[in-house]
């Protein structure tokens, strides 16, 4: 059996994590021919702690299990170590988990982690920090930043307060005006959001979020030129209708490194869900091949 895998997973991911979930977790991981050595990490500083951790005993495969915001965090910390990285999707919306090919049961995630083919994926950074899905400005951070708000002085559920953020900020709608050097040429937007991916985003259609590829090299960007609430709701119909990409205040760009600067001191920027304040300009680059992963053997022909 394989003795240098480490599991490290958030108690507060998704509906929340406990010990029984720790004991199911050692069946299955026994079960697919590995011992792992699972830990139970409360809150972002036992995270953080229990990273440094594993890191230092330079396992051959440490796991996240959790949602986006824990993928992200462990996936940061691996990033050009040499050491693998597993996922198991724990979380609410797991989008980096269902972009790279893993299961959603749990069962067969770990199954995946013990049969599964090992492969180089991209980063994108923005100013140092380093994020496996996107990363925005305008609403969204907004958004967070009051759900987070409600949450702690309301009481509210994750996606009540997520609902009530989301109409505040409608009501405000507040714009952000921007100057984009991408790839060495400069444009100026007044615009609700800025949107920078991990590759390309399929912006169009019922599968609108989901991404083909995480080994492109590239960056994808995303800008609406001052539409107004109703531009807003008609360019969100285009892109379930799959004509988004027709509309003339819509960028859709393909980069590898992204300069955002603003006439503000401070940014709010969400990178992966969490939100964090940066002084511009922010400078966005992808990082290719930089994170080793465990994922499904994906036929080259398809």
């Amino acid at each position: 059996m394989n003795r240098d895998v480490i599991v490290i997973v958030n108690a507060g991911s998704g509906n929340g994590n406990d010990q029984a979930l720790v004991d199911r977790l050692s069946r299955l991981f026994q079960a697919a021919g590995l011992q792992a050595e699972i830990e139970l990490a409360e809150g972002g500083d036992a995270i953080a702690a229990a990273i440094d951790t594993a890191i230092a005993r330079r396992p051959r495969l440490i796991v996240a299990g959790g949602g986006d915001g824990t993928v992200s965090t462990v996936a940061a910390a691996l990033v050009d170590s040499g050491i693998v990285f597993g996922v198991l999707p724990l979380g609410t919306l797991n989008h980096f988990a269902k972009d790279l090919g893993v299961p959603l049961e749990l069962d067969d995630a770990v199954a995946l982690l013990a049969q599964g083919h090992v492969a180089r994926v991209d980063v994108g950074e923005v100013n140092g920090r380093i994020f496996v899905n996107n990363s925005s400005l305008g609403l969204y951070p907004d958004i967070v930043r009051d759900r987070e708000r409600q949450q702690k002085r309301l009481g509210r559920g994750k996606w009540p307060a997520f609902a009530w953020a989301a109409l505040a900020a409608l009501r405000r709608f507040p714009f952000l005006g921007v100057a984009l050097v991408v790839d060495g040429k400069e444009v100026l937007r007044r615009t609700p959001f800025v949107f920078i991916g991990n590759n390309e985003y399929r912006m169009e259609g019922f599968a609108i979020g989901e991404r083909s590829g995480i080994d492109d090299g590239r960056l994808s960007l995303y800008v609406a030129q001052r539409p107004g609430r109703l531009r807003l709701l008609q360019l969100a119909l285009r892109a379930l209708t799959g004509r988004l990409r027709q509309a003339r205040d819509f960028d859709a760009i393909l980069a590898t490194d992204i300069v955002i600067q603003s006439r503000r001191r401070r940014l709010r920027v969400a990178t992966d869900g969490e939100v964090s304040v940066m002084t511009p300009p922010l400078r966005y680059r992808v990082r290719p091949a930089s994170l080793l992963v465990i994922r499904p053997l994906v036929d080259a022909a398809t």
